[in-house]
């Protein structure tokens, strides 16, 4: 079996059958709707009321450190950028030339169609880093750059950021379920 492209495979699949097409569409309204309460999502600087609001540009990102027991549930938009920064994000600073991003500093997407657009960026250069490691690649370490990752072997992280990306990938994807049942009359019962 050839490892590299299993994994390769896994999630290539799981973006072009399921994840990307399921995002087609998506607006404004579904990207940033709160489907409770206390839903952290990304807000226009100043506005938010979480213990912890960051970002670099004019909008901000819901947070808190120690994060709550039970973590509050997060909008589409926190979703998308919580992806864009955290799991590809800074992968791609770290291993495949990406530009240095943390979520303090990130200019998060102000719409859908922007958070898409950046979204299909940081996954093609992922994809690209990813097929470029080969077998060999796969086996060494990762590095400092990934902390208590530090001694793991690349492929364990590849099989980490698969997992997140499918994760996340599906709550997006319900939280679109819902909206729709929520908010188009002819889903309604």
């Amino acid at each position: 079996m050839d490892v590299a492209k299993e994994l390769i495979n896994q999630l290539d699949w799981h973006w072009n059958n399921q994840l990307r097409p399921r995002l087609e569409g998506l607006t404004d309204r579904e990207y940033f709707w709160e489907p409770a309460p206390g839903t952290w999502s990304l807000r226009h600087r100043g506005t938010s009321d979480a213990p912890i609001s960051v970002g670099g540009g004019a909008m901000a990102l819901d947070y808190a450190f120690p994060e709550p027991v039970p973590a509050p549930l997060t909008t589409i938009a926190w979703r998308l950028c919580h992806m864009l920064v955290g799991v590809l994000g800074a992968r791609n600073a770290s291993h495949f030339g990406g530009p240095p991003v943390d979520y303090e500093s990130y200019v998060y997407p102000e719409t859908a169609a922007a958070a898409l657009q950046q979204l299909d960026e940081a996954y093609a250069r992922w994809l690209a880093g990813v097929t470029a490691l080969g077998s060999e690649g796969l086996e060494r370490p990762c590095g400092p750059a990934e902390g208590p990752w530090s001694e793991a072997a690349m492929g364990t992280l590849v099989l980490h950021i698969n997992r997140e990306v499918i994760h996340h990938g599906a709550e997006v994807s319900l939280l679109r379920d819902l909206y729709v049942h929520e908010h188009v009359p002819h889903y309604r019962r």
